[in-house]
């Protein structure tokens, strides 16, 4: 896990190795263990390393194999690498290190563009091909590595996040139309290549892209999820059996994958709950687990704390408990979002960085539950879009998009009330060949695109923005192909996440299965009172928010003027607090990169 970037230069020029060290100075909180710099001609990487695997010098990088004319930087862990070794080694490779990334590079000089097929991970990665002239760049399936580029006539830069690419300068920073519709109708969601700015640009995931010096360039999906039924229909005994294998099979891998300690974030729900259980399966004992919560208020409580007591005691784990006061969330509000790559609206963001914070100084490696929900049909509104008649997209738009088209135009201003974009893009992606019905459509949406720039950038970002590396079990390519082929009714019986449910018994207390679905609460950012409301006020009447002219001023005034009275979104989304913290990503990441 780690901080990659580099430039490949078209014209002829030596690749700015000023911007590159700023770029990749902004990546030292991904990176802390060690850092590293590789020219070669008209192409430059640098890396900041988080040593989680192969800890010695030997796993160095950038890494070059000058027999092979290969040079790579990587992000991410590669589960299978053990396997894949023995595999290159039976073709003739020998190695040098004892890590992950030197078997892509192997991987890459057997199978070309073709390696990612064979990788089970979450990566992404940059390889110069010296004899070919060209740079391969790759993302996982499901999009949990981040990578992020900027192109010009001139040069291809990328990096890991957003603002190492603004701090390595001559970025466009104007705002992107398409990027915004979707930012204000999918609660922060931009689906690749788009990002909120026209001057940068992210490889979506299951994609490769391969650039050549001459600036040609042709980029690959090299995955597709199927939602469709099998040939052969398993009973449902045969369902959650194989379910219970696969789960266990992707904790196992995640979890001994690593030459330092592993723990689990433990919310207390049925997720991260189930991950403590199957690694108890497997003979892990007092694995470190950790939960956050915080004040109360009379609406509802703020931690649940109770539940992931329980569980705790139950497994035998070591157990942290982080309780946090509001003015402690208010204060560290501005640092969470500068730490985004993206602006991100959900109000858990700060509650990932302040236990990621915690978290850091006992582990270096997490497991956590996020993608169970996307793939086993855990959230209220998919039995609710099923239940309801009409297209595809009437069904999504009135149980999930946080405002019509209609609505938008009156939030935004003028200059940036464009036709309805999102509505375009996800019919595009509804009408995908390989699902089988509607609900089939819907998951695979979510698995594949909306989970990708909601939950998982989320955990990466802030996970990650204190040298923390977070794996996702429940995003294993194998998982969600098994999970995708399921018939949806079977996933949604029980208020949702039924095999979760039937493998979880017995193994977790009873109390956690059964339990309502709870969300990370985090009270003080969601109700829009207080001072969250005076930060907020104070936000959208500033000279920068009115400068930037993204709103429209009557709005916001009207909104400001009754903030009480604010129709919340069909999600429980507030437009004050999605608007506000638009603007201060702007001014936290954007304004700064500017000076």
């Amino acid at each position: 896990m780690c901080g990659i970037c580099g430039e490949l230069r078209f014209d002829d020029a030596p690749p700015d190795e000023q911007a590159l060290a700023r770029t990749a100075a902004a990546l030292a909180r991904r990176g802390p263990d060690d850092a590293g710099q590789f020219r070669d001609g008209p192409l430059a990487f640098a890396h900041r390393r988080l040593a989680v695997i192969d800890l010695s010098a030997f796993s160095h990088q950038p890494m070059v194999d000058a027999a092979l004319g290969l040079a790579i930087v990587f992000n991410g862990t590669i589960y299978n690498y053990r396997v894949l070794r023995a595999e290159l080694a039976g073709h003739g490779y020998s190695f040098f290190s004892h890590g992950d990334t030197e078997v892509i590079l192997k991987a890459y000089a057997a199978w070309g563009d073709r390696c990612v097929e064979h990788l089970n991970g979450m990566f992404a990665f940059a390889i110069w091909d010296r004899n070919a002239r060209r740079l391969f760049l790759a993302r996982d399936r499901t999009g949990v590595k981040p990578l992020y580029y900027a192109r010009t006539a001139k040069r291809f830069r990328f990096a890991s996040t957003l603002p190492a690419l603004l701090a390595g300068g001559d970025i466009d920073t104007s705002v992107d139309p398409v990027a915004l519709h979707q930012q204000f109708t999918l609660h922060g969601v931009v689906m690749a290549p788009h990002t909120i700015l026209r001057g940068v640009r992210k490889l979506a995931p299951a994609t490769t892209l391969r650039i050549s010096t001459d600036g040609s360039q042709q980029e690959t999906r090299y995955w597709q999820l199927l939602a469709e039924r099998l040939q052969a229909t398993p009973t449902e005994a045969e369902w959650i059996e194989a379910t219970r294998a696969a789960c266990e099979r992707a904790v196992q891998r995640q979890y001994e994958t690593a030459d330092t300690p592993v723990g689990v974030l433990l919310s207390g729900g049925l997720d991260s709950s189930l991950l403590v259980g199957l690694l108890d399966q497997i003979g892990a004992r007092e694995v470190p687990t950790f939960s956050i919560g915080f004040e109360d208020t009379p609406e509802e409580r703020a931690n649940e704390f109770e539940y992931s007591d329980i569980v705790a005691a139950r497994f035998g784990t070591r157990h942290h408990r982080y309780p946090i006061p509001n003015r402690e969330i208010l204060a560290t509000l501005p640092d969470a979002v500068a730490a985004m790559s993206e602006p991100m609206f959900s109000q858990d963001v700060v509650a990932f960085y302040l236990l990621a914070e915690r978290v850091k100084k006992e582990v270096k490696v997490v497991l956590s539950g996020q993608g169970a929900d996307e793939a086993f049909g855990g959230y209220y509104w998919y039995p609710r879009m099923n239940a309801d008649s009409g297209s595809d997209m009437e069904r999504l738009r009135r149980h999930y998009f946080d405002r019509t088209h209609a609505e938008l135009l009156t939030l935004l201003d003028r200059s940036l009330q464009e036709d309805d974009h999102t509505s375009r893009l996800i019919e595009q992606r509804l009408a995908e060949p390989g699902a089988a019905n509607f609900l089939d459509r819907m998951l695979r949406l979510d698995m594949t695109t909306l989970i990708v720039d909601d939950p998982v950038k989320r955990v990466d970002n802030m996970t990650m923005a204190w040298g923390l590396e977070a794996r996702v079990p429940f995003l294993d390519h194998e998982l969600l192909e098994l999970a995708a082929a399921m018939p949806p009714e079977l996933k949604l019986r029980d208020e949702g996440k039924y095999p979760l449910k039937r493998i979880a018994r017995g193994l977790i207390p009873d109390a956690v299965i059964d339990r309502p679905k709870g969300y990370f609460p985090v009270p003080v950012l969601k109700y829009v009172r207080g001072p969250f409301l005076s930060f907020m006020r104070e936000l959208l009447t500033s000279d920068a928010c009115r400068r930037r002219c993204l709103f429209n001023p009557a709005t916001v005034d009207r909104l400001l003027a009754n903030p009480e009275g604010e129709k919340l979104t069909p999600i429980g989304g507030s437009t004050l607090r999605h608007l506000a913290l638009l603007e201060l990503w702007f001014q936290r990441v954007v304004d700064p990169a500017m000076r």
